[in-house]
This record gives structure tokens, C-alpha cells and sequence, in this order.
């Protein structure tokens, strides 16, 4: 740092990725291209209006004797495998999980290196960016495993405090709704901090090549000095993905649900998802060069929009005195 805060702006970066879009997909537009970026699209994990519901734990839940009664008599002898079962599906639902975590963030590079080069590229991307998006796989993991024994020891405290507010009285049991209120928003803030920390971590592993780590070090740092920068970029984050949820609804709708469907809804979508990926390049390239992933490499289409400025005019040659006319010949 020289000691100068630089200027950061929201709508700037949000217009240029705007442009970026325009020149990206549709100037010219190549069918061709619009695929292959929506592959590295829908790796990265733009699964377009593709969502997953899980059922609580919680619905329903009965005493043993009465979950004994539904059990049919033929069943009993089931009983031994039905562990079993649980476990395998268990084991491939995590082996599942952890095979998309990985393939969103090899794609996470791919992703933006077509975004960078304005180029089309699957094969490539995935080779180059291999140790970076390995290592950022490995630290999803990690976060991962940390958000979720947040969660439980969170959910271990709640029903601790349940069992004991039984024998307190009013003031101990408003104390206990608001510590487990205080629990759960420390929670939603810790994975708000971390979401945000992690999608900027592509670009300064993008940028620098170095490890996840050293990445989130430095995204913590810079969002702990620009707190408030961030603070409107999730703010206007939040208007974005209510408008992309609009505009996905209309959509799937005006598609009789064929935007719904794994990446042919994210071809749809695309532009959609470049504006929204380029805009937060655009957003984070304001940080200073280390932060810029064209800093190394712009397309000559990229400058007028990236430079700020449109590009000078040819300069005129220098004002030469006019050459005498030739005399005609005898």
C-alpha cells in the first residue's frame, strides 16, 4: 500500500461489466462460444433455476413406541441391514457432495479465465490453473467442515439450553431465546464473512498463483480495511440476486421450465451470470494491481472499456511545409 485509499465505486464496475457482456457474447454472437462458457459456467455451479430440498431432521418426530407401531412385523427382520443401507447412502451422498465441490472450483477458474481472455476455452483453463484449483478445493472442504461443526455445536447448545430452561423460570428462559438467537446470527455472520472471502479468493489465486491460504489472507485483510466497500457490494450483491431470481422465474416461465434444466438453463442464463461474474472482477480490480486480473493480459476489445477512456485518435503526422510543384518536363 502507498498510503492512498483508492476509489471505490459500485454502478462503475456494474456498467463495465455490462459492457464486458455485450462484447463477451454478443459482439459478435458465436453459438459456439455461448456453449462453451456456459459449461464453464455451469461447472463453476450456475445450475441456473436446478435446486436441492432438504427435509428436516426434526418434522415429524415420534416416540419410539409409536415408531415401533408403524413398523410392519415383516420388517423386523430387515432391521440389520437398514444400518447398513443408511451408512452406504450416507458415504455416496458425501463422495457426491465432494465431487461437485471440486468440479465447482476447478470450474471457478475456468470460468473467469474465459471471462479474463474472452475466449472459449474448457481443456486449457483446466490444466493451467490445476494446482490453484485443487488448492482451493481443499480449503472449501476445510470451510465446510468448520461452517457445519459450527452448526452443530450450535444446535447442541439449543437443545441444551431447551432442557434447561424446563426447571427456570421466565427470566431464564428469555435469557436463553436470546443467546441462542445471538448464536445463530453469529453463525449467519461468520458464513456471510466466509462466502465472501471465498469467492474473491479465485481471483487473487488467478492473479498471484499462489495458494488458497495465502488468498484468504489476503481478502480477509483487504475486506478488514474496506469494511465498508463490501459492506455496499453485499448490499447491491443482494439486489442482484433478487433481480436474477426475477428475471430466472420469467424465464423458466416464458421456456415452458426449460430454463430449469442443468446447463441448458445456464446457456440461457449465461449472460446473466458473465454480467454478474465480471462485475465483481470489475469491482475487486479497483483494490490496486494485485487485485486486477487483467493486470497481466487485456484484450485490445477489453481497453476502451476497462481503461476508463475511450482510446486517442491516431496523432496527425507532423505539419510538413508543402512540397514545391514538380516543373514540367520539355
Amino acid at each position: 500500500m502507498n498510503g492512498v485509499r483508492p476509489k471505490i465505486e459500485i454502478f462503475k464496475p456494474f456498467g463495465e461489466a455490462f459492457e464486458l457482456t455485450n462484447k463477451i457474447l454478443f459482439q459478435p454472437f458465436d453459438l459456439k462460444k455461448w456453449l462453451v462458457i456456459g459449461f464453464a459456467a455451469f461447472l463453476s455451479g450456475h445450475l441456473a433455476g436446478v435446486g436441492f430440498n432438504f427435509p428436516s431432521p426434526f418434522g415429524n418426530f415420534q416416540s419410539h413406541r409409536a415408531t415401533q407401531d408403524l413398523i410392519p412385523d415383516h420388517l423386523e427382520q430387515w432391521k440389520p441391514w437398514l444400518v447398513a443401507a443408511v451408512v452406504v447412502l450416507a458415504v455416496l451422498f458425501f463422495g457426491f457432495v465432494i465431487a461437485l465441490t471440486w468440479l465447482k472450483a476447478r470450474g471457478h477458474f475456468i470460468f473467469t479465465d474465459c471471462i479474463v481472455r474472452n475466449q472459449a476455452a474448457i481443456a486449457a483453463p483446466w490444466r493451467e490453473y490445476r494446482k490453484e484449483g485443487n488448492s482451493y478445493f481443499l480449503f472449501l472442504l476445510a470451510v465446510m467442515f468448520v461452517i457445519l461443526l459450527l452448526a452443530g455445536l450450535i444446535l447442541a447448545s439449543a437443545f441444551g439450553l431447551g432442557w434447561l430452561k424446563q426447571g427456570a423460570g421466565d427470566t431464564g428462559s428469555i435469557a436463553s431465546i436470546g443467546l441462542i438467537v445471538f448464536l445463530f446470527v453469529f453463525w449467519v455472520s461468520i458464513v456471510i464473512f466466509v462466502s465472501i472471502a471465498t469467492y474473491f479468493m479465485v481471483p487473487v489465486m488467478y492473479r498471484k498463483r499462489c495458494r488458497a491460504v495465502e488468498a484468504f489472507r489476503d481478502v480477509t485483510f483487504l475486506m478488514f480495511h474496506h469494511v465498508g466497500s463490501f459492506f455496499l457490494f453485499c448490499l447491491f450483491g443482494v439486489v442482484l440476486i433478487l433481480a436474477v431470481l426475477m428475471i430466472g422465474a420469467i424465464v423458466t416461465c416464458a421456456t415452458c421450465c426449460l430454463a430449469a434444466l442443468p446447463y441448458i438453463g445456464t446457456v440461457i442464463l449465461l449472460p446473466v451470470f458473465v454480467c454478474l461474474h465480471a462485475f465483481a472482477l470489475a469491482f475487486f480490480r479497483q483494490f490496486g494491481p494485485d487485485y486486477d486480473v487483467w493486470a497481466s493480459f487485456m484484450p485490445a476489445e477489453f481497453v476502451p472499456i476497462l481503461s476508463g477512456a475511450s482510446p486517442a485518435p491516431p496523432s496527425p503526422g507532423p505539419n510538413l511545409p508543402p512540397e514545391p510543384p514538380s516543373s514540367p518536363s520539355v
